[in-house]
């Protein structure tokens, strides 16, 4: 293969170029290095020996020696925030926020980072403030998350609605299942003040923003038993089937307290054992064990329990079984009895749990809203033991 004489005489250009290129960028470096305080390289020298504390300290020199070094800034002032060090990152952000030589996007980012702060550090009118400037900029979608994170704390639900709905605008993502709880909210808030009427507008909006809102209909149903209206609340409740049939377990006592106000008891119950048949709840059965047991006798409600125990065979089943056999049992087996029920008892609370799809919180009580991930209509309406979720 024969190769071209040009080509010899370009690699010794080439080298010659090469060599020119590193000598630039070494003395440019070099340039760069000299330019900065020997409080940087002490910091990086902390920061290579696990010292934080001390290279934290050796950087503000550099801050305080250099005001242009605008990255570090932000770097020092996010770090603090993360160390709890919040009046500090405020400082820190603040001095950059009141620079007057600083960027639009820089400033902007310097906003954002202060709302942070404030967020962090409690002070929620004052990153409400800043939020609400960085809408309609590069930082409007994070923006708009930390308000409505904002206003679910302060509970301001109509803040809230606008909020998300400002937010599916800039995501393109549908928050109709958060709106429609924020509409919950504000009619719960009329229901336990003694204003049923001024709930049902708010009812019917959460309603027409998500249609399976089963928290909805249970609070209409609680607003018409305020009112004394049985029959209609009985009718809300009956539409959760057709919405979510595992929350029935939620209202199954309630469906049969509306009954027995009509004098309905054996409507009631008829309909409960229905649910039970189609939708196994250990709420609805204990509900129908009491109506039984009060209407028919202990008989039937031990065999009611056992059959539901051959279905769907539970520690939380057998608790309640063991409570319909004592019901009948012999004085001298009755001792024997309250003992294994007791040990199954105890062990049988900790499954008796509702427990968060989205983290895992448990808790003994239904929530709409989890307290620890804040995320909305994440708790199933059945117990651990039901779902076959290990203790």
């Amino acid at each position: 293969m024969e190769i071209e004489y040009w080509w010899l005489l370009a690699l010794p250009l080439f080298f010659a170029l090469g060599w020119l290129a590193a000598r630039i960028d070494i003395k440019h470096l070099l340039s760069e290095s000299r330019a900065l305080p020997t409080s940087y390289f002490r910091g990086l020298n902390f920061l290579l020996n696990e010292q934080p504390d001390k290279a934290i300290e050796a950087f503000i020199e550099v801050v305080k020696v250099e005001p242009q070094t605008i990255e570090l800034h932000f770097a020092l002032g996010s770090l603090f925030r993360r160390r709890g060090e919040v009046e500090r990152a405020i400082r820190m952000h603040q001095n950059l926020v009141e620079r007057a030589d600083l960027p639009q996007q820089q400033k902007l980012d310097a906003l954002y980072e202060l709302a942070q702060d404030y967020l962090k550090a409690g002070l929620l009118d004052r990153a409400e403030e800043l939020f609400a400037k960085l809408k309609g900029t590069s930082h409007a979608e994070a923006a708009l998350k930390y308000l409505l994170e904002i206003y679910e704390q302060e509970k301001d639900w109509q803040k809230a609605v606008d909020t998300a709905q400002q937010l599916e605008v800039v995501t393109g993502q549908s928050h109709q299942k958060e709106i429609a709880n924020f509409y919950c909210e504000m009619a719960s808030k009329e229901i336990m003040e003694s204003r049923p009427e001024a709930a049902r507008p708010h009812l019917a909006r959460a309603l027409g923003h998500h249609r399976l809102c089963v928290r909805a209909n249970m609070l209409l149903g609680d607003l018409e038993i305020a009112l004394e209206h049985f029959d209609a609340a009985i009718d809300a409740w009956k539409r959760i089937e057709t919405q979510n049939p595992e929350y029935l377990a939620l209202v199954a006592d309630r469906l049969f307290a509306a009954y027995r106000q009509l004098d309905k008891t054996g409507e009631g119950l008829n309909l409960l054992r229905g649910f039970l048949s189609k939708y196994p709840s250990l709420d609805v059965l204990n509900v129908v064990f009491s109506c039984i047991l009060e209407q028919q006798g202990t008989e039937p409600a031990y065999q009611l329990v056992r059959m539901e125990m051959q279905r769907n065979p539970t520690l939380l089943g057998l608790d309640k079984l063991l409570e319909a056999q004592l019901l009948d049992a012999p004085v001298q087996r009755r001792h024997d009895l309250e003992l294994v029920k007791n040990l199954v008892h105890q062990h049988t609370r900790n499954l008796a749990m509702y427990k968060c799809d989205n983290c895992g919180f448990r808790a003994r009580q239904f929530y709409w809203h989890c307290p620890a991930c804040g995320e909305w209509e994440t708790y199933s309406p059945r117990r651990t033991e039901e779902k076959g979720i290990p203790a």
